[in-house]
């Protein structure tokens, strides 16, 4: 690795795998390719939402909302790790650093709360289907999107300049492929105890706070369903909801794994694969799931390409 000029360096050296010589290569590739398809994916979701009409639902203004934050989230990430990976420089400047953790946390925690707002929208949808378009407004829509972006970029402000104001005695090699706050704390020189108690409770409310409001959407959802004497109605009504459980099973799940587990020397390389699944496995599977398991996306996009083989 090429070592930097320490007096004039202000910047992170950020390790990841640069241990694993042999993997880098492999990572550049497989990173590569997972990121042209997350772009792709994400983008063909807004794209259709916003030229059908039979997609200008709530439903699908927070599908675009997550498809749009996923695409951001992957960028404010994988661009950097891809330049580190392709040479032997892994630094990052002091401000990047500062940019990307606020950024990446800040969509983190917007995704969580968009996750939980999509649940009540489902909840609705199936407990509430006569009153569905009243209680779903346009302009609650809009609001609750607003408030989850909000949320998430006041949180990760908070965070980021809390995490920034600490003492690091000169250090500045993160054992991580990003700016993240857990293995930046190792950095720091002074007792963390309250900043770790800080961000354990913001963690709390922002990831828990969610999983509650699916936990009883989903529960109302359920109840409702078995009510159904049709197994096609029934069939119908979890369809609906399919996708979104999936969604919120693979990012709920691996979040509370990597925030909430024992801190473990060991853990270290397992935590850096949790991390890639996360920032780049699951905004890349997002567009997959709801295309895969959703008729009406499925039928947009063939309307689309039928048009397009017409027109020519």
């Amino acid at each position: 690795m090429e070592q930097k000029n320490e007096s004039s360096f202000t910047g992170f050296i950020l390790l990841g795998f640069s241990d694993r010589l042999q993997l880098e290569l492999i990572l550049f590739v497989v990173l590569l390719i997972f990121y042209i398809f997350t772009l792709l994916g994400n983008t063909t979701i807004i794209a259709l939402s916003y030229l059908d009409a039979c997609l200008h639902t709530p439903m699908y203004f927070f599908l675009s909302n997550l498809s749009f934050l996923d695409m951001c989230y992957t960028t404010s990430i994988v661009p950097q790790f891809l330049f580190n990976l392709s040479g032997a420089d892994k630094s990052i400047s002091f401000g990047g650093c500062v940019v990307q953790m606020y950024i990446s946390l800040a969509l983190g925690c917007t995704e969580c709360i968009l996750l939980g707002v999509m649940a009540f929208d489902r909840y609705a949808a199936v407990c509430r289907p006569l009153h569905y378009t009243v209680i779903m407004h346009p302009r609650l829509c809009a609001l609750m999107a607003s408030a989850s972006w909000v949320t998430g970029f006041a949180n990760s402000l908070l965070q980021t300049a809390l995490v920034f104001l600490l003492p690091r005695c000169g250090r500045n090699k993160l054992a991580h492929f990003f700016c993240e706050i857990p293995p930046f704390l190792k950095l720091v020189c002074v007792d963390t105890t309250m900043n770790v108690y800080a961000s354990f409770f913001a963690s709390v409310i922002i990831l828990l706070t969610p999983v509650a409001l699916i936990v009883f959407s989903y529960g109302r959802i359920v109840r409702a369903v078995l009510r159904i004497k049709s197994a096609a109605g029934q069939r119908k009504a979890f369809g609906t909801c399919g996708s979104h459980l999936t969604v919120v099973s693979l990012f709920f799940g691996t979040a509370i794994y990597v925030y909430y587990q024992p801190s473990s020397k060991n853990s270290q390389d397992q935590d850096k694969f949790m991390s890639l699944f996360y920032t780049v496995i699951i905004p890349m599977t997002n567009p997959l799931i709801y295309t895969l398991r959703n008729r009406d996306v499925k039928g947009a996009m063939k309307k689309l390409l039928w048009k397009d083989s017409d027109s020519r």
